[in-house]
């Protein structure tokens, strides 16, 4: 898949952008807080139709302006596409080939991304929450079907936490709305577990091999999907719809007591362990960025099995916190194969056969020059 241009309105700190994207790599130059990373993330909000950095639509606004526009015309296996995003500080409006699509699971996967910024080492070293956020989102982009069970699961998981709390404090009567809700909530979690632990299981075997060849063979990268339902991916769908129903009677009380769900996908991890040892409690930092770096290349192989295409790769001032061995070794895997964004303060360390092949270009407030 290859975004051939990009066109921008308003979007951060950018008053207007029209770029020419035909080429395998694109290099972005400059200082801090310039708006290299505001391009990268307009190519990210087009692919899964939100942003990496902030929820607020209205933050993506030039704060003169009352909207942006975000438009891309996509190359990949089928017929070309036009994608379009107009922001409002009320929403968004998306669009295909100029017809509005109406959820935002039916538009997801006309364009995939995959993004590794400095922040993604917290996959391996943060907290649970952002292990769940990076299989959500990376799920998502292969499984459109994944990211309308998951906005019901959100939506559904609200409106039971707030039940809770009502018959906490013995204002509600409705324990008979818990039962509906329930049966909803174990419908939701089946498909989301199934979904994971799938997911984890084709990226583990990806993952693997790669954290192998990085280190030499000096270490066995595995991921463990680790639900605190006492489900595991053995189990057929009937079962896990068994085993959580009983569980949920079992915390009735307690959950009442706490006012929240205690149990679910929300509360699940994803548990990464090199030789055996957890990353996350015992891993050194070079451990810790190799398995990030891993993870990343394995996302793009997935997609690749998944959707037949390749991914763009997001490149946000990454190769600055990577030593020369793991710089060449992401460099050499994406060479010739996925079109690839950087974002760099400075062009030190990166090797002349790649300077050779990019498209360089000097950010400074928001304006974009090419370097010839």
């Amino acid at each position: 898949m290859f975004v051939e241009r990009l066109e921008l309105k308003h979007f951060r700190n950018i008053e207007h952008l029209k770029l020419d994207c035909s080429g395998e790599l694109h290099m972005f130059v400059g200082p801090n807080a310039q708006g290299k990373t505001n391009i990268l993330e307009s190519l990210y909000v087009l692919a899964i139709g939100k942003s990496h950095r902030t929820r607020s639509h209205r933050e993506l606004i030039h704060w003169e302006q009352t909207g942006a526009l975000l438009k891309a015309e996509v190359s990949g296996k089928e017929s070309a596409r036009r994608l379009e995003i107009r922001l409002t500080p009320r929403g968004k409006r998306v669009l295909r080939n100029g017809v509005e699509q109406r959820r935002l699971s039916e538009y997801i996967g006309s364009l995939t991304a995959v993004l590794f910024a400095p922040e993604d080492l917290s996959i391996v070293k943060g907290s649970p929450q952002v292990r769940r956020r990076f299989l959500d989102m990376e799920i998502g982009q292969v499984s459109p079907a994944y990211i309308y069970h998951l906005t019901r699961y959100n939506q559904l998981l609200q409106q039971r936490n707030s039940l809770l709390k009502e018959l906490g404090k013995g204002w509600g009567k409705q324990a008979a709305l818990l039962d509906v809700l329930n049966e909803q909530l174990v419908e939701l979690s089946t498909h989301l577990w199934i979904k994971r632990f799938s997911f984890v299981n084709i990226l583990s075997r990806w993952a693997q091999e790669i954290h192998h060849s990085i280190t030499q063979g000096s270490e066995s990268l595995t991921l463990h999907y680790r639900p605190l339902a006492t489900v595991n991916p053995g189990m057929d769908r009937s079962t896990m719809e068994e085993v959580l129903t009983q569980e949920l009677m079992l915390i009735r009380e307690q959950e009442i007591q706490r006012g929240t769900t205690l149990i679910g996908p929300h509360r699940d991890d994803l548990r990464i362990a090199a030789n055996g040892t957890d990353l996350h409690t015992f891993g050194s930092q070079g451990q810790q960025r190799t398995a990030a770096l891993s993870l990343k290349l394995a996302e793009i192989e997935l997609i690749h099995q998944e959707t037949g295409t390749y991914p763009i790769l997001l490149l946000d001032d990454v190769l600055s916190e990577l030593d020369d061995g793991r710089k060449t070794h992401l460099l050499e895997t994406i060479r010739g194969r996925v079109q690839t964004f950087v974002t760099t303060t400075g062009l030190e360390g990166i090797d002349r056969e790649t300077l050779d092949r990019a498209r360089i270009r000097r950010v400074h407030q928001g304006s974009i020059t090419e370097q010839g």
